[in-house]
């Protein structure tokens, strides 16, 4: 058996001692190529990545400004061509107030915050001819998201264009890692675009749905900016429902309202129970419902401020009930989850009311959200 070895070797076997060069290009020099050129290898690769997201990103941005424009000039009828004052509202910013002394910080952030809102309304109703609330809302709202989908496009081709112009590979690295999120995200908004232009209610909604349904039947009167308020009761308590007004897309300023009734109109409520939309985490289910403490309300945190201080120095209970949904849910069309959780929530309400409260109590019921589409 060992005499037939020999005949079993590859012909070829001394190849690599009579071709030393050989030898040396395919075994050393990957390993110095890579050594030497890895990382501008995987930077190149990277860049490439991002490269195609950006292009994505960048026929969002067109395309939103161009159903902007669209919206505009053929629904809410401009009296001229609204291309360059878009274009403009397109760069609009906004500066909030110095924190590194926080002191009076809140009062500071809601001028400002003010100020913006009624700068953007009023300058949209000086380039439209109609008077339909709901339309001109929507137009706020299909600004606002135009907007969006610009700055976020801005950001990340500065990123991508300062690690091309470096080479660095730490920060393309770190713009590849999020970038996936970034694309949920202007998809999220490039959808709700579709919503506002046909005034369908948005997943942010449901706790003003809720706050509406109750309101049925009810006398409504306008308490606040752009929010209204009705008077029922429920086992011997007397109920004060709020809400943003709608079926325009306004959020209110539910804060602002609650501190009027309580500091002004001297109305003590015995507990106050918030209903809005929260972001789930992955693996939750869209409709979901979860009861905790607190001020259930979003924003930059001026209302929520302004609750938790009130309810804070009148030692006031405040009960939340949010209803689950990701961020794509809450900036489009609601889905037919959330909506049907609008029973369950006022059937957990009523057992908050008979367990948490007693018979002659005052209670206000605040639905927090987005109001497009939803009536009272």
């Amino acid at each position: 058996m060992l005499e037939l070895l020999p005949l079993l070797t590859w012909p070829g076997e001394n190849i690599f001692s009579d071709n030393p060069t050989l030898y040396f290009l395919l075994f050393y020099a990957p390993f110095i190529l890579f050594i030497l050129y890895g990382q501008k290898f995987q930077t190149w690769m990277v860049l490439n990545e991002i490269g195609r997201s950006l292009n994505k990103l960048k026929m969002m941005k067109d395309k939103s400004r161009k159903e902007a424009i669209d919206y505009f000039a053929n629904v809410c009828k401009t009296s001229s061509d609204p291309t360059e004052r878009i274009d403009q509202f397109l760069e609009y910013f906004t500066i909030l107030p110095v924190d590194t002394d926080p002191s009076g910080i809140m009062k500071k952030i809601e001028h400002i915050i003010t100020l913006r809102d009624d700068r953007l309304r009023s300058e949209v109703r000086k380039m439209i001819t109609i008077t339909d609330p709901v339309k001109m809302s929507a137009a706020e709202n299909i600004l606002e998201a135009t907007t969006a989908l610009n700055y976020i496009y801005k950001i990340v081709r500065h990123y991508y264009l300062l690690g091309k112009r470096t080479m660095s590979l730490y920060v393309l690295i770190q713009l590849q890692m999020v970038m996936p999120i970034i694309l949920q995200e202007a998809d999220a908004l490039m959808k709700a675009i579709d919503a506002f232009k046909l005034a369908q209610p948005i997943g942010d909604g449901i706790g003003a749905m809720v706050a509406g349904k109750l309101m049925i039947n009810c006398e409504k009167k306008i308490i606040g900016k752009d929010t209204v308020m009705s008077e029922s009761e429920f086992n011997g308590r007397s109920l004060y429902l709020i809400k943003a007004e709608g079926p325009a897309g306004n959020v209110g300023q539910i804060g602002t309202v609650v501190e009027k009734l309580i500091e002004e109109m001297g109305l003590k409520p015995n507990a106050i129970v918030m209903i809005d939309a929260a972001l789930k985490l992955e693996g939750e289910k869209t409709g979901d419902i979860a009861e905790g403490i607190g001020a259930a309300i979003g924003g930059i945190g001026v209302d929520r401020f302004k609750i938790e201080e009130v309810a804070t120095k009148h030692r006031i209970p405040l009960y939340a009930i949010v209803i689950k949904e990701s961020i794509i849910d809450a900036i489009t069309v609601m889905r037919r989850e959330i909506a049907e959780a609008t029973d369950k929530v006022i059937g957990i309400i009523k057992r908050i009311l008979d367990e948490k409260t007693s018979v002659g109590d005052k209670v206000f019921i605040i639905g927090v959200g987005n109001t497009l589409g939803i009536g009272q």
